[in-house]
């Protein structure tokens, strides 16, 4: 992908490139994982910086989870995560001060196997009447599925039956046929194979997750890891983390901080 409006930035890309043989290690969560494969390319080529990337969880008891790959003596350079994550990582010291940044802000949406009707989700009452004819619901065991489980099912009501028939695999088993809709953060529906996008939740029940970036405090690259943020953190960039369609990403919504 091509970022318009850019002319700056690679100029200085070109010159860190020519003055440097930089080597990153990131840890980046499943969020923003789908659009932050689709721009490295990019900034590999434009500066010359090579990058090895590590994944896991934002939060959860997994030994795979970012902070407890970090705790675990796991080496990196630069993290990408969840806030509540980032949060935790910060809590064990392990952050360079004042580095991080809050890069994107994902809402919650709904997905379904590609060429099944789409269902009216618009509002709380369809939601919960598609919830309740669903045999198979596959959602996230980090920060998204926990707010489902523990939030938007017992505001409708509907806990004990969503009990027996709530996955916690992730979405991606809907474009495998192995459930019937998924729900999480639409930055980690859109690059699902075999599924189709419905939409957002409804307003009154929407819950958003804001993912950061950070540099980890022993990191030797410090210079080349805010210049991978500040690519990352570029409005353009912002329009892969949550739209699913060229007409849609007007709706992106990039942090106040940004």
């Amino acid at each position: 992908m091509k970022i318009p409006g850019r002319i700056f930035l690679l100029l200085f890309f070109s010159f860190f490139a020519a003055n440097s043989s930089a080597q990153l290690k990131v840890l980046i969560s499943g969020g923003l994982a789908a659009a932050y494969q689709e721009l490295l390319p990019e900034f590999v080529s434009s500066t010359g910086i090579e990058v090895e990337t590590g994944r896991g969880a934002s939060v959860g008891d997994s030994p795979s989870t970012i902070p407890n790959q970090l705790e675990r003596g796991i080496e990196a350079d630069l993290v990408i995560l969840a806030r509540q994550g980032l949060e935790e990582v910060r809590r064990s010291g392990l952050l360079l001060n004042n580095s991080d940044i809050d890069l994107a802000v994902s809402s919650i949406g709904m997905v379904v196997q590609k060429g099944k009707p789409k269902p009216d989700i618009s509002t709380p009452e369809n939601l919960r009447k598609v919830l309740l004819d669903a045999n198979k619901i596959a959602v996230s065991s980090s920060i998204s599925g926990r707010y489902l489980v523990n939030e938007l099912f017992p505001k409708l009501g509907i806990s004990n039956q969503m009990a027996a028939k709530t996955l916690t695999t992730g979405a991606v088993i809907v474009g495998q046929g192995e459930a019937n809709i998924g729900i999480q953060q639409v930055s980690e529906l859109l690059p699902i194979e075999g599924a189709d996008f419905v939409g957002r939740l409804p307003d009154e029940l929407q819950y958003t997750t804001t993912f950061s970036a950070a540099i980890i405090k022993t990191t030797t690259q410090e210079d080349a890891a805010a210049l991978l943020i500040e690519f990352l953190r570029s409005p353009q960039a912002c329009l892969l983390y949550t739209s699913p369609s060229p007409r849609d990403r007007t709706r992106s919504r990039m942090p106040s901080s940004a």
